[in-house]
């Protein structure tokens, strides 16, 4: 069974993000999107909030699961079975550290392979913190977050702004 982890912060999870998810699905028997803990980021929703958001917008996808991790990666892989692990691209900026990231990870666990999609070129300017800087201004975040989730951002992050 090819199985393989999605992992991201998803501060919100975007358009974009759902898309590699998406594409993943067709891809793999099974999809772990995990939220994660990232050291180098102080994120504007809650872990426990990121993993909602991730599941309530892949919830029509059968063969995906939510899951958080706060370790290593490849460990975390590991522990699910998984054998790959995919990363989106968005540009040749992102490949860069991806690449060095895929190398330490193949260092780590030579069983698993990193698998790199290419977002749709809808989606290359498309982040999450551009998308909470337009929910901060109460902008509208309709193509650029899921619809599920977009009132729950926009709130969230007015909120903040106004205190």
């Amino acid at each position: 069974m090819k199985t393989a982890v999605y992992p991201g912060s998803f501060d919100p999870i975007t358009l974009g993000h759902l898309n590699i998810i998406k594409r993943a699905s067709r891809i793999f028997d099974k999809v772990y999107v995990c939220v994660a803990v990232n050291s180098a980021k102080k994120p504007h929703f809650t872990l426990e909030e990121r993993a909602d958001f991730v599941g309530r917008v892949t919830k029509k996808y059968g063969n995906v699961e939510v899951t958080t991790c706060d370790g290593l990666l490849v460990e975390y892989a590991r522990s699910l079975g998984a054998n790959f692990i995919v990363k989106g691209l968005r540009a040749v900026s992102d490949f860069e550290m991806e690449f060095q990231i895929a190398l330490l990870n193949k260092k780590l666990a030579p069983e698993i392979e990193t698998v790199f999609l290419t977002a749709d070129e809808k989606y290359t300017y498309l982040s999450s913190t551009i998308a909470r800087e337009m929910a901060t201004y109460n902008a509208d975040i309709s193509k650029v977050v899921p619809r599920e989730i977009a009132a729950d951002v926009l709130e969230r992050l007015c909120v903040q702004k106004k205190d």
